[in-house]
């Protein structure tokens, strides 16, 4: 009986002929094509419960806190998903875990379109579409640049996180134009619509390494064939799963680095900036839909920022360009209150393009470091616990700014706070000693 690739064993992968490629561009590049529309389908999709907030609540009179607690269970299922959705993808493969994630997105949307009991909002909105979404984010991506790419990893890590970043920031306003002109339900069904249509394209191109297809990784040796099969052990991921990897890592005060930075990073752009930067710039007389267009610049800027930095990071160390990052992240944010007003001048622009070339730059290093610390065979999961304490970070600084603004009258106290959070990243990042890459 014939085996399916992805369900071959490591020895046979050893043993695998290379077929020829007929100078064909490598398959690295389909499969990492596929794996930037799935991440941008993701964030898009994860983003646009969001913008359903008021046409929801106008139609079923739920409130305020009904709705924003179930995009805030979404957004904290988004984020603790990625580990153990790294885990599924080492222990039942890339392909089939990515192509069901879409299919759970598509059916949890799908069914928003019958729902008239806020309970079956949290769990479709929450539930649902949070965990189909974050079994496809960065997790994802950090993956396959892992397996598919020995050289230009950290381009394309870069063009991976770009994605994903801007696919929530661009998607809102074609989103938030189909709710309010063809009704909140269109919208849901739209997206719906292209997750399943996607499924299938990523489970076709997608396999789980090079080796089920006859080739190396882009930029590495090609498989010599005649050598005897190796007996590999499973990946370290696969054999003990998410909780068994943290249980592992958490001895390292590497791992508490790499997470409590990047859980400032989390804090100081989905939880803050994304979140609060429209009711902000309002504050200062600023109409909201000038504010949403600044939002959706940040997110045209920060493509461009993120695919620089992981061209950076296959050059420079990456802990000198975290601590840029976050060192003028920090600074902008300590100045960045005195520059919101009712009209778009020079200083307030300049912020927003910063601040999107500086949106998720901090990805692609940190998804190097992870691998110089904890090994290639580990980093998916590692990286998926990281990745969670940036999801973690953006919750609690989301409500931490709207209790301040709520107690305070201003936002002034909550970009003040993410400014010296990120001098504080900045410093740590500096103290964690050099790794050569495992």
């Amino acid at each position: 009986m014939a085996v399916a690739p992805e369900e071959r064993t490591a020895s046979e992968r050893a043993r695998s002929p290379r077929r020829s490629r007929l100078h064909l561009p490598h398959r690295a590049w389909a499969v990492a094509g596929v794996t930037f529309l799935a991440m941008i389908a993701a964030a898009a999709f994860r983003s646009s419960t969001g913008v359903l907030i008021e046409p929801v609540e106008a139609e079923f009179g739920w409130t305020r806190t009904w709705t924003s607690g179930a995009v805030s269970l979404n957004l904290l299922l988004f984020g603790l998903t990625a580990p153990f959705a790294a885990a599924l993808m080492e222990r039942f493969g890339v392909r089939r875990v990515a192509s069901l994630a879409l299919c759970t997105v598509a059916a949890g949307t799908a069914l928003t379109l019958v729902m008239t009991q806020v309970w079956q909002l949290l769990l479709l909105w929450g539930v649902v579409i949070g965990l189909g979404t974050g079994s496809i984010a960065l997790v994802l991506g950090a993956i396959v640049a892992g397996r598919w790419f020995e050289e230009r990893r950290g381009l394309v890590m870069g063009v991976f996180s770009a994605g994903s970043a801007t696919g929530q920031l661009i998607v809102l306003p074609p989103v938030a134009y189909l709710a309010t002109h063809a009704g909140w339900r269109w919208a849901a069904a739209v997206t719906s619509v292209l997750a399943l249509l996607l499924a299938p394209l990523v489970y076709a191109v997608m396999r789980d390494w090079p080796s089920d297809v006859g080739l190396a990784p882009y930029g590495a040796a090609p498989p010599v064939e005649g050598l005897p099969a190796m007996d590999l052990p499973p990946p370290a991921a696969a054999r003990t799963g998410a909780i068994g990897v943290l249980r592992q890592v958490a001895r390292a005060p590497a791992f508490w680095v790499l997470a409590g930075t990047f859980f400032v990073c989390g804090w100081s752009t989905n939880g803050l900036i994304q979140t609060h930067l429209i009711p902000a710039a309002h504050d200062h007389g600023m109409p909201a839909t000038t504010a949403a267009s600044l939002l959706a610049l940040v997110g045209v800027f920060d493509m461009i920022g993120t695919v620089a930095s992981g061209w950076l990071s296959d050059r420079v160390d990456p802990r000198l360009l975290l601590l840029a990052y976050y060192g003028l992240r920090g600074l902008s944010l300590l100045g960045f209150p005195a520059l919101l007003g009712p009209h778009v001048d020079p200083p307030l622009m300049l912020f927003i393009v910063f601040y999107g070339l500086d949106w998720v730059a901090t990805v692609p290093p940190t998804v190097v470091l992870v691998r110089q610390w904890f090994g290639a065979e580990r980093a998916g999961v590692v990286f998926g616990w990281v990745f969670a304490s940036h999801m973690i970070g953006g919750s609690i600084a989301a409500v931490f700014a709207g209790y301040l603004r709520e107690t305070s009258g201003a936002y002034t106290s909550s970009f003040l706070t993410a400014g010296g959070l990120c001098l504080v990243a900045a410093v740590a990042i500096v103290l964690l000693p050099r790794r050569v890459a495992a």
